[in-house]
């Protein structure tokens, strides 16, 4: 039986790291406000370059900016102190920004000693717990504490409080076409009708059938069954497709755990098949390989 990956141990754990963002969150919510270690002058404050968030709305910033004209900064960033003597942001490069807007001249800070990898891991998480998020930008959250620090599907849903379901079902949405995420990522699409389409093989016409057409998840999945199984001409192709429920489901969890689609055919009756996994670049093909590699 081939040795399980084994996860990469930080000293203080996921479950650890993330009591800054979710104890953060949760006094957000509550509008209370945590004890800060510090005032740091805003100038000596400065942004993790490592941060995968890239993209912030200027209406939220424009909002956030004016409640902190009003109220001021009610919840500290976390930072690490650089050597340098200056303070690297952890957790609240928008409230950083929108302090900028509102013309502030220092900000509550709590300093924590974090070194890199524990920085963009909880910049990572602290993405995936935002209230705004598309479920591409989510699925693409686990999908790099998965592949950049080794976490299992089981392990993230214990530490974030998500069900594994829910992670497996979101990541399976990263197999469909660049064009159909950016639908999603739009809102042109709802993870329903997405999901529909991850078995279709030109998801990327249908999706845009379903755009057009302002149809129901529903009447997505039945574009989709149709397009598989078109008609009597196509029975033969129909009858291959058929799998059963266990075979359909070990598909979905390859597919979730590489981020690629795979298919699994078994020969009825016999112990023999063929696992096909199709990769969209050659820099899949590049991790196909690491992984089988790696498991030798």
């Amino acid at each position: 039986m081939a040795e399980k990956k084994k996860s990469r141990g930080l000293g203080r754990g996921l479950s650890a790291l993330m009591a800054d963002v979710t104890e953060e969150r949760v006094a957000q919510e509550a509008d209370a406000p945590r004890r800060a270690d510090m005032n740091v002058p805003i100038e000596k404050i400065v942004p993790n370059p490592d941060q995968p968030r890239r993209e912030f709305t200027q209406d939220q910033l424009d909002d956030l900016a004016n409640s902190i004209r009003e109220k001021g900064v009610i919840q500290p960033l976390i930072v690490r102190e650089k050597s340098d003597g200056t303070y690297e942001i952890v957790a609240g490069e928008r409230r950083w920004r929108a302090s900028q807007m509102a013309q502030l001249h220092e900000l509550p800070v709590i300093v924590r000693d974090y070194d890199d990898t524990e920085v963009l891991e909880i910049a990572i998480i602290e993405n995936i717990q935002r209230a705004d998020l598309n479920p591409v930008e989510e699925a693409m959250g686990y999908r790099q504490l998965m592949d950049k620090f080794g976490h299992t599907q089981e392990r993230l849903s214990e530490a974030l409080g998500k069900s594994r379901s829910h992670i497996a079902n979101l990541m399976r949405l990263l197999q469909l076409p660049a064009d159909v995420q950016d639908m999603l990522k739009k809102g042109q699409l709802t993870a329903g009708h997405a999901r529909a389409l991850i078995t279709s093989e030109n998801a990327s016409d249908l999706a845009k059938k379903v755009v057009k057409g302002g149809m129901s998840v529903r009447q997505t999945e039945a574009l989709v069954k149709k397009a598989i199984n078109p008609g009597p001409a196509s029975k033969p192709k129909a009858e291959k497709s058929q799998k059963d429920a266990d075979t359909i489901a070990l598909e979905g969890d390859l597919s979730a755990n590489l981020g690629m689609k795979v298919s699994v055919d078994h020969k009825a009756g016999g112990e023999s098949g063929q696992v096909v996994i199709r990769y969209a670049s050659l820099d899949e093909l590049d991790e196909i390989c690491r992984i089988l590699s790696a498991s030798h």
